[in-house]
C-alpha cells in the first residue's frame, strides 16, 4: 500500500525500567515475540515488516547512546557459518535476507539524556526533514483488520490538511491515567475522524468528566492515545520552543504538551481505531498476555 508518508520513527531509548533486571541484560525492543507464523523475531522487527507493507521508506530508530550497535548487529543477522545452519529452515533464511534489506533503510537518531518522549522525538529533525513522520510507539504492537493500522493512519495524510493526526480508541476510567486523552467532535463524512479540541495528557477523572466530550461515545468512555501518531512537521518547532524555554511537565518534555500546542495553532485530528488491537510489552504482567495474544492471531 503506497502513501504520500516516507518516514517513520520508532523510540526504543526508554531505560526499560520496569523490566529490570531482564532489560539490564536484553533491550526491551529486543525481547523475542514469537508472530502468528511461528517464527520468533525481536518485538521492534514487527513495526519494520507493517511499516514496509503501508508504503514507508525510511525508518529511523531512537536510541541510547551506543544501542545503535545492537539493533545494526540484529539487522545485519548473523555470519556465514550461522547462514549454512539456516539452509535447513527455508522461512528462516528468507527472514535473514530481509533483515538484511532493512538494515539498509534504518538510521538512527541518539537521545544522549533521558528527557522524556517529546525530546526522544526531536533528535529525528534531521531525519524527518521538514516532511510528516509516522511514530509508533516501539514497545507496542499493533494489528488490524482488515487494514493495517500503519497504512491506515498513514494514509489520512491525503486528508489531513498538512495537520497531525493521532490514532485513538476507547479507554475507560481506570485507564485515563495511561494515556493522553482527547476532547472533540466526529466530522459528519467520516465519524471516525475527529476534529480535536482539547488533549490531555493523563487526565484525572473528574478531569475528563467535564472537559474530554466527544460525540458518540457511551458513558464514562473517552478517547485516548492508541500510540501512533502522524506528526506534521510542525510538531518540531512546537519541540524547540519547549526544549529552549524549559517548559517541562514531571521534570520532562512531553510529547503530548507539543501536540496540544500545535492543535491551538493549526488544528489537530484523531481517528478512531476500530477494527485494530494494540498489544502493550511495557510491563511485565502485560508482556506475557500481549505475547500469548498476539501469537494466537
Amino acid at each position: 500500500m503506497s502513501t504520500a508518508v516516507r518516514k517513520a520513527v520508532v523510540p526504543i531509548a526508554g531505560l526499560g525500567t520496569r523490566h529490570f533486571p531482564a532489560s539490564h541484560a536484553v533491550k526491551k525492543e529486543l525481547f523475542p515475540v514469537v508472530g502468528p507464523d511461528g517464527i520468533a523475531r525481536a518485538l521492534f522487527h514487527y513495526h519494520l515488516l507493517e511499516m514496509e507493507a503501508a508504503g514507508i521508506e525510511e525508518v529511523c530508530i531512537i536510541v541510547q547512546p551506543g544501542e545503535d550497535v545492537l539493533v545494526r548487529s540484529y539487522l545485519d543477522g548473523p555470519g556465514d557459518a550461522y547462514l549454512k545452519r539456516l539452509t535447513r529452515y527455508p522461512a528462516l533464511l528468507r527472514e535473514a535476507e530481509q533483515m538484511r534489506g532493512f538494515s539498509r533503510r534504518v538510521s538512527y537518531a541518539v537521545q544522549q539524556v533521558q528527557e522524556g518522549y517529546g525530546h526522544a522525538v526531536y533528535q529525528t529533525k534531521a531525519f524527518a526533514g521538514g516532511e510528516p513522520v509516522l511514530l509508533c510507539l516501539g514497545d507496542h504492537l499493533f494489528r488490524g483488520t482488515p487494514d493495517s493500522p500503519y497504512g491506515e493512519l498513514a494514509g489520512m495524510a491525503a486528508v489531513s490538511g498538512g495537520r497531525s493526526v493521532s490514532a485513538v480508541n476507547r479507554i475507560a476510567a481506570a485507564e485515563l491515567k495511561g494515556y493522553g486523552t482527547i476532547a472533540g467532535r466526529r466530522r459528519s463524512d467520516n465519524p471516525r475522524l475527529i476534529d480535536v479540541s482539547r488533549i490531555i495528557e493523563k487526565p484525572a477523572v473528574d478531569v475528563a468528566r467535564e472537559q474530554l466530550h466527544v460525540d458518540g461515545l457511551p458513558p464514562e468512555t473517552w478517547l485516548g492515545w492508541f500510540g501512533m501518531h502522524l506528526l506534521a512537521p510542525s510538531i518540531f518547532d512546537v519541540l524547540e520552543e519547549m526544549i529552549r524555554d524549559d517548559a517541562r511537565d514531571h521534570g520532562e518534555f512531553q510529547l503530548t504538551r507539543a501536540q496540544e500546542i500545535q492543535r491551538q495553532r493549526q488544528g489537530y485530528l484523531a481517528l478512531e481505531m476500530t477494527g485494530a488491537q494494540r498489544f502493550d510489552f511495557g510491563v511485565p504482567d502485560d508482556f506475557v498476555r500481549s505475547v500469548q495474544a498476539f501469537r494466537d492471531l
